[in-house]
């Protein structure tokens, strides 16, 4: 690093993209932003590409949001749990802002960067490394950008090998012998490859500058769509750094919980707790969990200030969560501060923050029926509640149903909310 009289001299910042909405989440993300969701009970998604920075010399990280800010600024504050309150560089929020070019709001992933040029060019980097809000994953950016440098290329893609019948859903690459990539395709129909993209780029600086400029009128300015293409057709120096360790993309209520379980397998794939590569997080220090004489706990993770009378079988409670006497909770996150009543039975659900479940409740009950309400979001077993809401005593919930605000019996026919079915109060201020 170099300072200079204006300029503070870095070889690498991080710019990471956290402002998007999450709709595939459906309820957990109506009043929060997508990187701000719980994960693994204490933490927050993100908090692992946060961490991967600082774990890999990163000291320097702008962090731009949009929607539902206030959640993801105040986690985030100055960045103390990551080590990246500092004066020269550490944690930056940007967000969006009006100015004479611009009208304010991100219109896309590369316009979000485009329009904080200023903040970029203040460090002066030779290279600029481009992340995502919410994806699952430990990685070493120093390794990948010793890569970039070695084959001297002006953008590195970090990508990883998908099954093929997944493979649509990525930008997908296609390289030769030596990792240049010699085919790019942003979601095709019919992929060339299972190369996918990770939305993990190292660019040379100079050139990523130079494309943002060059491609700055295009609507809803994208990387997989406008800037990765252009650099590769009018530069060509384009390759794939292939990576081969955890990562995963919580974009869908399945994939969110699925990850969520594999975090309490015997010997999970993604390890929480590696001294040599730590997962940090803010924490308000709460007290310590108490678990009954009463309770039964089997193959769950349980985390500081919940206090357990039930059982728990296979599932991910958060902090200060309290399950009262005859409870039962089996494959099911439980995010902070959530009370489920005595007797009540949960089996495959998703329950966001400070929700308060009454007794004799059963919630994922029944046959899996399509959904009535988004059949795009809600397509699996799982019954979702967002935060906030409150489930009167003694209704039963069915499969791949949606919750979201304070109900009461009247909300539920014959007490009972079939699968499929959705209750949103859209109205009502939680």
């Amino acid at each position: 690093m170099q300072r200079g009289d204006d300029v503070i001299k870095k070889e690498m910042i991080a710019m990471l993209l956290a402002g998007g909405q999450g709709s595939r989440l459906g309820v957990l993300t109506k009043n929060v932003a997508k990187p701000a969701v719980s994960f693994g009970g204490k933490y927050s998604i993100i908090d692992f590409p946060l961490s991967n920075c600082i774990n890999s010399g990163i000291d320097t990280v702008g962090v731009l949001t949009q929607y539902q800010p206030l959640r993801l600024n105040a986690h985030i504050g100055i960045g103390i749990p990551w080590d990246l309150d500092r004066n020269r560089g550490g944690v930056t929020v940007l967000q969006p802002y009006e100015s004479q070019e611009d009208t304010g709001f991100y219109s896309g992933t590369a316009n979000a960067i485009y329009q904080n040029i200023a903040y970029i060019e203040n460090y002066d980097p030779e290279y600029v490394l481009i992340l995502s809000g919410d994806h699952i994953y430990k990685m070493d950016y120093e390794v990948m950008l010793e890569y970039h440098k070695a084959m001297k290329a002006d953008l590195t893609i970090a990508a990883m090998p998908v099954p093929m019948e997944e493979a649509s859903r990525f930008g997908i690459t296609v390289t030769d012998e030596t990792g240049r990539i010699i085919d790019f395709q942003e979601k095709p129909k019919e992929p060339k490859s299972n190369l996918a993209s990770m939305g993990i780029y190292i660019f040379t600086w100079k050139v990523l500058k130079d494309a943002l400029l060059r491609t700055r009128d295009v609507p809803d300015l994208d990387f997989g769509k406008h800037v990765i293409p252009y650099i590769f057709q009018n530069i060509g120096n384009v390759f794939a750094y292939e990576f081969n360790g955890y990562w995963k993309d919580v974009g869908t209520l399945y994939s969110y919980w699925q990850s969520n379980m594999e975090l309490i397998a015997l010997i999970p794939e993604f390890n929480l707790y590696e001294e040599y590569w730590k997962i940090y997080t803010q924490t308000d220090n709460p007290a310590p969990q108490f678990i009954s004489t009463h309770s039964h706990v089997e193959r769950s993770v349980i985390s500081e200030g919940c206090e357990i009378h039930g059982e728990i079988y296979n599932s991910i409670i958060g902090a200060g969560v309290t399950v009262e006497h005859g409870a039962v909770i089996s494959d099911s996150i439980i995010m902070a501060n959530t009370v489920v009543g005595e007797n009540t039975h949960i089996d495959q659900a998703v329950i966001a923050e400070n929700v308060e479940i009454g007794k004799d409740c059963v919630i994922g009950t029944g046959e899996y029926q399509d959904s009535v309400y988004d059949s795009r979001v809600y397509c699996s077993d799982l019954a979702t509640i967002g935060e906030n809401s409150l489930i009167p005593d003694g209704v039963s919930i069915g499969r791949n149903t949606a919750i979201y605000g304070k109900t009461d019996l009247s909300d539920y026919p014959d007490g009972f909310l079939q699968s499929g079915g959705a209750i949103i109060r859209e109205d009502e201020r939680l």
